[in-house]
């Protein structure tokens, strides 16, 4: 039986119609006509199967016709923009840095669980493979090599022979790349050992078995809060060739004297400068390349730490998180 759309007008103080639609018990459709020309039409409906998704778009087809006949063909254009699907067993959408919502093809929830530091979860997407995701943010996916170059210097550092720190990186990326160079001694210091649970076990891809054992030949795997770490290392008087920051990308806010993330990050470029070798690097991600105000902000912070610094950056499309981002390399003047 074909479906018959009712509408219902009401007209408001501000100069613009909405019109609701009742089209059997789970579907509803909001009109608006906006005094400057625009017209906005959303349907809002449950369906869980495929002939739902249909009658939805045979319905809006109807509403499309309908309109065009009203309006006597002075349309200039109509876009459709696809469904969000709400309130599903897997969630699908994820913002950008830069605060744009982006659906994934996601497939399946592999691992899902709350450390005593944050949610861990990792996703399964036909693109990227699975995907690691830490307190809704979208980290590392096994897609995401690009990265874990560019944060090791992209290809134009000898890591033979040299003493490494990395910080953070749970996910096991950087370790296993560095590892395969034949490092005197790589440290990676992560505070949450759930995530490397969870890495070692669903992102094999991007860890191999580098997670499988926290020490190994090169390698030493510490479990524990990084600054108390690099602060007994600069009192030990310990240098490394390379310290790579993997623990958070430049924060977003703008305001660095009421955002405590900004306190912490000038404590680890303070600290890591401490235990830098004089001829040493400091790797580190940026942010999206968009939040210029940010990286602005973030590089003036490299001129205020207790020794001067030089910076170099590079910008690189990391393919899981659908945007380009910064990387930088910082070394003592």
């Amino acid at each position: 039986m074909p479906l018959k759309l009712s509408i219902y007008c009401l007209v408001t103080s501000r100069g613009r119609t909405e019109l609701t639609n009742c089209w059997k018990k789970n579907c509803f459709a909001n009109l608006r006509i906006y005094p400057h020309g625009l017209v906005l039409v959303d349907l809002q409906s449950y369906n869980d199967q495929t002939k739902g998704k249909e009658e939805t778009d045979r319905l809006l087809d109807k509403v499309e016709e309908r309109m065009k006949e009203l309006f006597h063909g002075n349309i200039k254009r109509v876009k459709r923009l696809p469904a969000i699907l709400r309130g599903g067993a897997i969630d699908r959408y994820w913002p950008t840095a830069d605060g744009r919502l982006v659906e994934y093809d996601i497939d399946e929830v592999v691992y899902d669980e709350d450390s005593p530091f944050q949610n861990i979860k990792i996703l399964h997407s036909k693109q990227f493979g699975n995907i690691l995701i830490l307190s809704g943010d979208v980290n590392l996916a096994e897609s995401d090599l690009a990265y874990t170059q560019a944060i090791m210097g992209s290809g134009k550092e000898n890591y033979a022979g040299k003493e490494v720190l990395i910080l953070g990186g749970g996910d096991g990326g950087i370790l296993y790349e560095i590892v395969k160079l034949k490092p005197k001694m790589v440290t990676m210091v992560e505070i949450d050992q759930m995530v490397i649970d969870g890495c070692k076990k669903y992102m094999r891809k991007t860890c191999g078995d580098v997670l499988d054992n926290l020490k190994g030949e090169c390698y030493q795997v510490l479990i524990e809060d990084c600054i108390p770490v690099l602060k007994r290392y600069a009192k030990e008087g310990r240098m490394f060739d390379y310290v790579i920051n993997d623990l958070t990308a430049v924060p977003i806010s703008t305001s660095p004297e009421e955002d405590s993330t900004w306190e912490f990050l000038r404590l680890i470029l303070d600290l890591s400068m401490k235990v830098l070798k004089q001829d040493g690097k400091y790797f580190t991600q940026g942010n999206c390349i968009n939040l210029t105000d940010a990286l602005t902000l973030y590089e003036e912070q490299l001129s205020r730490l207790y020794c001067p610094v030089e910076f170099s950056k590079e910008i690189v499309c990391v393919p899981s998180y659908m945007e380009l981002w910064v990387f930088y390399t910082i070394w003592k003047k």
